[in-house]
């Protein structure tokens, strides 16, 4: 009896220590499953995948997420933290300027001067998940970037983020005209007070490129695409410039066609026979690519280049040219909406580049590269948008349901919020490089 009592019990060890082993040879699988998968899916996650900056000459492209956050005792504590990961919270404060008192507004995106019904879009504040982002303070701002000069150079969407920027300043100044040409798409501002300049530089594609027919397949023009030659429209102007913001994004969904080393390679939907049509992605990557490599090539550029992250549209029930609208009215939770599609790949395509462009920066000697990420706050934000609020019911216009823009004031403020942020965490960084020279 005693035997099999010993028998019995050595068999049930047995057993147990099989099952801890399986348990931890599973834990161990699912863990190394969630390390491979992981990245595929931010920003959902509450962390910047470090696979995306493994050159140590850079931090984190989002370098601007060392927040100040208070701990349980009450006491401000410096800690890290992912600014642009969170939610929209109500803000009763909000705005900050009404597009009577501010007049950058471009027209189009003058909401309430042409009869939205609803001033809720205007009062949101965007709440990362681990610290507090700070409502945009002109007078910081202006002290941040007293003596030196930004330029934003994109698209449409990049000047409105401009003008955005104009009217949270209107607080403390307005800027004067300095622009060099009478072009609307190439404008400078300064602030007198502050010797401080703001320029726009147009250039959707990012690359040199040229209409080449004004409707073309979806009646939205066909443009040649240089993809791998350097826009000297704007190339050649920022040497003297202390932060670019680079942007584009939607003007690749017009069609294209593609050329490298001056030979046509195929086209986005020219529907041209004997012509291969490439995925818009291939553009897109190459384009972006292009642009960074031009400034990794200046030598006489030593300022901060902030790559702005796709901000996708809110078109729905039905295309943009083919009466799609944004008719919501609040923002979505983030477990409500998750980035997919073109929209995802847009953006890990300017992720990809991004961490490329860095990695060349470190080495040419230090030059920096930061990533402003409003992709997931502008994902949550379809009701922002100026839909049929940018011009009056009568007026005989071209233009769709403006689902790409945002109204002023607007979601696309605490673009600028971000922004603040990362220019408070590049002068935290220029105080410690001074102190280690003074060492």
């Amino acid at each position: 009896m005693k035997l099999q009592f010993w028998l019995n019990h050595l068999l049930e060890k047995s057993q147990t220590l099989v099952q801890k082993t399986q348990k931890r040879v599973l834990v161990a699988i699912t863990a190394l499953i969630l390390v491979t998968i992981a990245p595929l899916y931010y920003p959902f996650l509450g962390y910047f995948p470090s696979f995306l900056w493994n050159n140590s000459s850079q931090s984190s492209p989002s370098s601007s997420s060392f927040n100040t956050v208070k701990n349980t005792k009450g006491a401000a504590s410096t800690t890290q933290c992912d600014i642009f990961t969170g939610e929209w919270v109500p803000n009763p404060e909000a705005p900050y300027y009404t597009n009577l008192s501010c007049w950058a507004i471009h027209e189009h995106q003058n909401c309430m001067k042409y009869g939205r019904p609803d001033t809720e879009f205007m009062k949101w504040r965007w709440k990362p998940n681990d610290c507090e982002l700070p409502i945009f303070n002109p007078a910081k701002f202006l002290q941040l970037v007293t003596g030196k000069s930004l330029a934003f150079v994109g698209d449409s969407v990049a000047r409105n983020q401009m003008q955005s920027l104009i009217c949270l300043l209107s607080r403390v100044e307005y800027p004067v005209d300095v622009s060099y040409t009478a072009d609307e798409h190439f404008k400078r501002w300064k602030y007198m007070s502050y010797n401080f300049t703001i320029a726009s530089f147009w250039t959707p594609f990012l690359v040199k490129a040229e209409e080449t027919e004004a409707d073309g397949p979806t009646k939205t023009g066909l443009f040649n695409l240089y993809l791998d030659e350097f826009n000297p429209e704007w190339t050649t102007q920022i040497d003297d410039f202390d932060y670019l913001i680079i942007s584009a994004g939607h003007w690749f969904f017009r069609p294209g066609m593609y050329y490298e080393k001056g030979q046509l390679v195929g086209c986005r939907y020219c529907l041209i026979e004997n012509v291969t049509d490439l995925p818009m992605s291939y553009g897109y990557r190459k384009a972006i690519h292009t642009a960074l490599r031009a400034i990794n090539s200046l030598e006489s550029f030593k300022g901060v280049t902030i790559l702005r992250t796709f901000a996708p549209s809110h078109f729905e029930n039905g295309l943009w040219n083919q009466g799609g609208n944004c008719l919501r009215r609040r923002p979505y939770r983030s477990k409500e909406k998750r980035l997919d599609g073109t929209d995802l790949e847009l953006y890990r395509i300017q992720v990809e580049e991004f961490k490329v462009a860095a990695e060349r920066g470190g080495k040419r000697g230090g030059l920096k590269f930061r990533l402003l990420d409003t992709t997931q706050a502008s994902l949550l934000r379809p009701d922002g948008h100026p839909s049929r609020y940018g011009h009056w019911p009568h007026e005989n216009v071209t233009l769709y349901n403006d689902c790409v823009h945002w109204c002023l004031p607007g979601p696309i403020d605490t673009w600028n919020d971000f922004l603040l942020d990362m220019l408070k965490m590049e002068e935290r960084s220029h105080t410690a490089d001074l102190k280690k020279v003074t060492r």
